[in-house]
């Protein structure tokens, strides 16, 4: 492999390291907010288990006071209610007259036991709502509502209090998987103080773990939620095993998110958050972590307008949650599609304008999952080509000089002369119009689409669950060899497609030094044996990371380097040396005929001949002192 290629390989580990060092970086930056948080978390829960049992003692006062609006409440049976439209089936429990069970109707998605997706389940979930009445408080999920109204997609649960009522109305849009809740008062108005103008709520849940890979499902799984000014964020999920933040902002919505599943509750007025937290569970529990918010809502305790909400439950599949976002009618941009995640901005920007596109218009032909990453594959290659082509003529044209650099390697044979013999290298490749750099920069701009087929191909929902050769499931890890525990640094199993895309990189890395070491003196030969081992080593440390992603990724990088390697053997195939050579002579030729006019050469190479002159002149400066002291 000649400097040129090495040199882009290297460049590109810089950028893969540099990108996981800022990883490590940022997550050790995180943990340390974490421990001042903790600590401050810390008092704020003594604070706040002081109002717990205040509260506590306040309710268990209550439930023997039976002149207390809330008497009969506090005590009864639980039922439920199920409503349901073609999508979604909703369990609705008259304890705290809130979800209990979420289910998707949608075969399409099935479950890893192959049942309808159940996004939580009874005891998952608790969505929890707080009001301060004049003398005494209501927490729904401590009361019994009684259903009433109820339709097949639609239940008012109705809570008398005093001489009104507060009523929680949900309804199911047809063909959406959005769940209506509006929170009502009526007659109400003297039971609450007069300066109430707001409820709290508490969301807590227990996520599910959907996908056969524990970890990299995790990687995706995060609370995710959208400011007032239009900015989409994520709660941190390398944080640790517990993760917590205190806001003082506005946000549109709040979701709870796993990898191909999201929860997301949308208000028609700014909720103002005060906490979130995320708490890892342990693999094998059948969850992924608990999530907890806090935050407030408009309230109006006269009953006029009620609070409205909008519960997205479902697939985060690009196309379906734009569907849903105009049905909920907001005249804001929730862009509810952020929530499949497409990397950073000019990354994003790649997947949602090529990649998604190119994905549904393959897969429009009813295509199989793999077939669709083979095809798409070739399609990169096509466009890459032309890059990867201008690269090679560049080390070609330097393998072609080789006799030139062997004349000026003869005429400086010293040590001491190796600035001159590199200044007399530069002075020749100006001559022949060749930059030693100009295979650098088609190799780099070629890693956009690398990163961003990273993040797209294991958010694409429309992977999950689709089998292609020994993969059951290209969302995820394929495990032909599984030995059913853990051993670190590999897990409990072996991917096949990892290990395939890990040999055929050796293999393009060996062919391609092959091919190109014949653009190579001895000494640099010599130089670049630490690099070249550096790229037979980085498949291998790339292995302990990528076994356990997505199979469907490592299939389309074993595809890539596979046409890399074929067309590379093609390249060397339709290069004729004699035919390149006499090309660049006849360029030398017109060059040393025009010796007045101001010759072409690249900027990169201006400035490494005048670096190479600074140098040498330092170099003349220094040897003269030398001989001047003596």
């Amino acid at each position: 492999m000649n400097k040129n290629t090495l040199t882009a390989f290297f460049l590109m580990a810089l950028v893969v390291f540099g990108f996981m060092t800022y990883e490590n970086y940022t997550r050790g930056i995180q943990q340390e907010e974490m421990r001042i948080l903790d600590s401050i978390a810390n008092v704020e829960a003594l604070k706040e288990a002081a109002k717990q049992q205040e509260k506590l003692a306040k309710i268990a006062e209550e439930k023997t006071d039976t002149l207390n609006p809330l008497f009969e409440a506090r005590s009864g049976s639980e039922g439920t209610t199920v409503i349901e439209n073609e999508l979604l089936r909703v369990t609705l429990t008259n304890k705290g007259g809130q979800m209990q069970k979420v289910e998707l109707k949608d075969s399409t998605y099935k479950s890893r036991e192959g049942g309808n997706v159940v996004l939580f389940d009874k005891g998952d979930q608790n969505l929890n709502i707080l009001l301060d009445g004049k003398t005494t408080n209501i927490a729904t999920e401590e009361l019994f509502f009684t259903p009433t109204e109820a339709t097949a997609n639609g239940v008012t649960m109705h809570l008398p209090v005093a001489s009104g009522s507060l009523d929680i109305i949900y309804s199911l849009k047809p063909n959406s998987y959005v769940l209506d809740m509006d929170v009502k008062a009526t007659r109400l108005d003297g039971f609450f103080p007069s300066k109430t103008k707001e409820m709290q709520l508490e969301w807590t849940e227990q996520m599910k773990q959907q996908e056969k890979g524990y970890d990299f499902e995790n990687r995706y799984s995060t609370i995710t939620y959208r400011d007032t000014d239009g900015d989409t964020h994520e709660l941190s999920t390398t944080g640790g095993d517990e993760n917590e933040d205190e806001f003082e902002e506005k946000t549109k919505w709040i979701a709870f998110k796993t990898q191909f599943f999201s929860q997301i509750l949308i208000a028609d007025t700014p909720l103002s958050v005060s906490t979130m937290s995320s708490e890892k569970q342990e693999n094998g529990s059948g969850y992924l972590k608990t999530y907890k918010t806090s935050f407030t809502a408009d309230f109006d305790t006269k009953g006029v307008k009620p609070s409205s909400f909008h519960l997205y439950l479902g697939p985060n599949k690009f196309s379906t949650l734009k569907e849903n976002e105009k049905m909920i009618g907001s005249s804001d941009d929730l862009d509810l599609q952020s929530m499949v995640y497409m990397g950073w901005p000019i990354i994003k920007w790649i997947n949602r304008f090529f990649f998604l596109y190119a994905f549904d218009f393959l897969t429009g032909f009813g295509l199989n999952m793999g077939i669709v990453l083979l095809l798409l594959t070739i399609i990169v290659k096509m466009i890459v080509f032309p890059l990867m082509k201008k690269s090679y003529i560049s080390s070609a044209n330097m393998r072609v000089l080789r006799p030139k650099m062997d004349e000026i390697n003869a005429k400086y044979p010293k040590p001491e002369d190796a600035m001159l013999k590199q200044q007399e290298v530069m002075k020749m490749y100006s001559e022949y119009g060749v930059s030693p750099m100009g295979g650098c920069l088609p190799m780099l701009i070629q890693m956009p689409i690398w990163i961003a087929l990273f993040n797209f191909i294991p958010n694409y929902i429309e992977m999950r669950g689709e089998s292609f050769l020994w993969a059951d499931d290209l969302s995820t890890y394929d495990d032909v060899i599984n030995w059913g525990f853990n051993i670190w640094g590999i897990g409990d199993h072996l991917s096949l497609f990892c290990i395939l895309w890990c040999v055929v990189t050796v293999a393009n890395s060996i062919i391609t030094q092959r091919q190109q070491s014949y653009a190579m003196t001895p000494e640099q030969q010599q130089q670049m044996n630490m690099m070249k081992w550096m790229t037979y080593l980085m498949p291998v440390i790339f292995f302990f990371s990528f076994n356990s992603y997505s199979s469907g990724l490592n299939w389309y990088y074993f595809i890539s380097g596979l046409i890399s390697i074929l067309m590379m053997w093609y390249l060397r195939k339709t290069t004729d040396d004699d035919k390149l050579l006499a090309k660049l002579e006849k360029r030398h030729a017109e060059r040393k005929a025009n010796v007045g006019e101001k010759k072409k050469t690249s900027s990169i190479m201006e400035r490494l001949q005048a670096m190479q002159e600074k140098q040498l002149e330092i170099l003349k400066q220094q040897q003269e002192a030398q001989k001047n002291r003596k």
